[in-house]
């Protein structure tokens, strides 16, 4: 796959406001004699230097200063929940390639308003802002303000399209306020809404359809889930993509996940090589699933995956579980080494449910011997600048 070196294109309709509703001027000027970075790398703060770096025509990354730049393309980082962000290189039309699929989905163009939560250091609000910005739309970057204000943006902005991950759609749940009858899409993704959420978001944003994707880092969109997408699925395969389970192009009832598309990444930019792997113009995701109908079924993560008692255990899908049981408001499954077992697993919950009735729900769910055997319960939650949830300091703790 080669790469292309003709950069992102500023569409001359496009505006671009931040969190206070000030218009940055375009190109982007910065006050105190900054100017854009001769490495093509930057910080995402200030917001308008870190777009004018992704605009300027040439090799970029936001984030990540210490490393070495780009050669060429651009490169983005992952939100993993387990360590250190892993530099993912990227010809430009590997996401150009997206946005006239996105336009013609969610209307986003000249005299849309599309709002993005997250730091430009997270490819999910990247992304979304670069093709508001190509596609002329007016982009609203809420970065960097509390989530109160974040929502009382949303709503005296008129903002139509929202780009957001779970946890930051949750704070701005948690915070209240007024419903935004203007949002017309939510585009979810890094992570899948459980069903709670899912109906706090209908109640925030009552006109609003809302969307999910699974996809990662390396792969871009993968699938897009809808309304009628079952709760247990993550969506059919976006358009242009082609989905393979157990191999390249490959029907096994059950296997890793194979992804062909015209949105996949160039490879890993640093020594970190990462789980995903490429054989015969396929990538394959650190995850395991199985189709179903159509619909692409998530079992979870390779480097997830634990033996309990011989038997391969998804801690994903136990959260998920535990996310949909009333009372329950964050979730962790752990795993904790046992002699006779091989490994148990240990959920880390925040919430009032009566703990006899979630462990009974447990094992009538995933069975005795997979089954979570204990509950710990915390008042707090770590979690990374992404909004995941830091497994790592849930472990230590």
């Amino acid at each position: 796959m080669g790469w292309q070196m003709d950069g992102f294109h500023w569409h001359p309709e496009a505006q671009v406001y931040d969190g206070k509703g000030v218009a940055m001027p375009r190109p982007f000027a910065v006050s105190g004699g900054s100017s854009i970075a001769k490495s093509g790398v930057c910080a995402d703060r200030p917001v308008a230097l870190a777009l004018g770096q992704a605009f300027s025509g040439g090799p970029f990354r936001i984030g990540a200063e210490g490393a070495p730049a780009p050669l060429a393309g651009f490169e983005t980082l992952t939100s993993g929940s387990t360590g250190t962000p892993r530099r993912i290189a990227r010809d430009f039309a590997s996401w150009r390639r997206s946005f006239a699929v996105n336009a013609a989905a969610f209307g986003i163009g000249p005299g849309q308003r599309v709002a993005v939560l997250g730091r430009l250091t997270h490819s999910l609000a990247l992304y979304g802002a670069v093709e508001a910005i190509s596609l002329g739309a007016e982009l609203h970057i809420l970065d960097g303000i509390r989530p109160d204000r974040q929502r009382a943006a949303l709503l005296a902005r008129a903002v139509g399209v929202i780009w957001a991950s779970p946890p930051q759609l949750q704070l701005l749940i948690e915070t209240g306020g007024a419903v935004l009858p203007a949002v017309r899409y939510v585009l979810v993704g890094g992570a899948k809404l459980d069903a709670g959420l899912r109906a706090a978001l209908a109640h925030m944003c009552p006109t609003a359809k809302i969307r999910e994707f699974y996809g990662a880092a390396e792969a871009s969109f993968v699938t897009m889930a809808d309304a009628t997408t079952p709760d247990h699925a993550v969506g059919r395969a976006y358009p242009g993509v082609e989905i393979g389970i157990g191999a390249p192009g490959g029907t096994a009832p059950e296997g890793r996940v194979w992804v062909r598309s015209p949105y996949l990444f160039q490879g890993y930019a640093g020594a970190d090589t990462g789980v995903a792997a490429w054989q015969d113009g396929w990538l394959a995701l650190g995850e395991v699933g199985r189709i179903d109908d159509g619909q692409l079924v998530l079992l979870g993560r390779i480097d997830r995956m634990v033996t309990v008692a011989g038997q391969n255990a998804y801690p994903e899908a136990i959260e998920l579980f535990l996310l949909a049981f009333p009372g329950v408001t964050r979730a962790a499954v752990l795993p904790i080494a046992d002699g006779l077992r091989g490994n148990v697993l240990e959920a880390v919950l925040m919430g009032t449910a009566d703990e006899a009735q979630v462990l009974a729900a447990l094992r009538a769910r995933f069975g005795a011997l997979v089954a979570p055997k204990r509950l710990r319960w915390r008042s707090d939650w770590p979690v990374l600048a992404s909004g995941k949830t830091d497994l790592i300091s849930l472990a230590a703790t």
